[in-house]
């Protein structure tokens, strides 16, 4: 099996020296940014496929190949285009978060003063940075949302719910990560996180990107594309308390964006979040882990609570988790403060235990930052 791992760079010096001919033809040529793309088989089969080719080739020959090969020729720093940034020292090694799990009410008001009161308790419990749940001032349904949206950019009486969020932000002086929000622009809607300060400054806003169209026959039906725009730029944002990239629920399940994030420098990522009783115990602590893992830093999740005579309910679970995919702290589905510890020395730690970075197969694969790759600051 490792020799199958390292296979394809002795394959592909082979080919180029005797024919121009493949093992394998994929049916889109620029798949692999090569008009040669290679069937991987043990070596037995690799001499008879090489030998039908017209290429005369020993096992111990191309066991010759490979065993040149070192891991300098894996590229790691092509393995991400443009390459990765380096994790920037983040301006506070250590600190407390809060994992506000909210209840959800119809009544607006009601819901933006009990957010108030979370995010105040959290704050003399230490947190300096606090996270909300997705859609936490208003039911989670599909005619709610242009009912309860929001004009953000416009603000004051336009978006009571981000004026809020600014306002706490700046007297408590704690950054939030303020959830999200059914957000109006024109004449569509999105599905919101905004990122405010100390200052209560507005740092960043992100837009759903993933939109959550799902139907599991018996269980669960729910179409967020009815009513909402997929929004359309990842987000990542340096903050008092490291760098941060977002997302928002059904955003987690999708592996590129975090490693985009990851391939930007963050030190967290957080997802305010609604899976349901159905997606819930299945994925939702399995994708918080498998991202923090991936990825080797932290991860943070908040939910509403779960109620259970709502036309949604949420699955709850509210979870902080670590680089190495440890669960440092959750909750069940009730209201609930999580309060916990980021050190982000851990990440450092990690980093040197599975020193990934040095280990990817750039020679293999990539992963190409669009946004990144087309900016001229990149």
């Amino acid at each position: 099996m490792n020799h199958c791992r390292k296979m394809k760079a002795g394959f592909q010096k082979i080919l180029n020296a005797s024919s121009s001919s493949t093992c394998y033809s994929n049916p889109n040529p620029n798949f692999f940014n090569s008009s040669k793309t290679l069937f991987f088989t043990p070596f037995s089969s690799s001499s008879s496929i090489l030998r039908r080719r017209g290429i005369n080739i020993k096992s111990n020959q191309i066991h010759t190949v490979v065993s040149a090969m070192s891991s300098s020729s894996y590229k790691p720093e092509q393995a991400r285009v443009p390459p990765a940034i380096p994790v920037p020292s983040p301006p506070i090694t250590k600190f407390k978060i809060a994992l506000c799990q909210l209840s959800v009410t119809e009544d607006k008001e009601r819901n933006i003063v009990h957010a108030r009161k979370a995010i105040q308790e959290a704050a003399e419990k230490g947190a300096e940075l606090v996270l909300l749940p997705e859609i936490w001032n208003s039911p989670y349904s599909n005619d709610s949302f242009p009912v309860y949206a929001e004009d953000i950019d416009a603000g004051g009486d336009a978006s009571p719910s981000t004026a809020m969020l600014s306002e706490v932000a700046r007297s408590l002086k704690i950054t939030i990560v303020g959830g999200s929000i059914p957000e109006r622009c024109g004449d569509r809607l999105y599905n919101a996180c905004c990122v405010y300060g100390k200052d209560g400054i507005l740092k960043a806003k992100h837009r759903k990107i993933h939109l959550f169209d799902i139907d599991i026959p018996g269980k669960i039906t729910f179409m967020e594309s009815k009513t909402l725009t997929p929004g359309e730029t990842p987000t990542i944002v340096d903050t008092d308390v490291g760098r941060i990239g977002i997302g928002i629920c059904y955003d987690i399940r999708f592996q590129e964006l975090a490693t985009i994030y990851a391939s930007r420098g963050a030190h967290l990522l957080c997802y305010p979040g609604a899976f349901n009783m159905t997606t819930g115990p299945l994925h939702w602590e399995l994708l918080q882990r498998a991202r923090a893992v991936d990825n080797q830093l932290y991860v943070a999740t908040c939910s509403p609570a779960r109620d259970a005579g709502a036309g949604y309910t949420a699955w709850g679970h509210s979870t902080l988790v670590g680089p190495f995919g440890e669960v440092l702290a959750t909750t069940e589905h009730d209201e609930a403060i999580v309060i916990s510890e980021i050190d982000y020395s851990v990440m450092d730690l990690r980093r040197t235990n599975l020193p990934l970075e040095k280990q990817r197969r750039g020679d293999l694969y990539q992963l190409v930052d669009v946004q990144r790759l087309n900016s001229p600051t990149a």
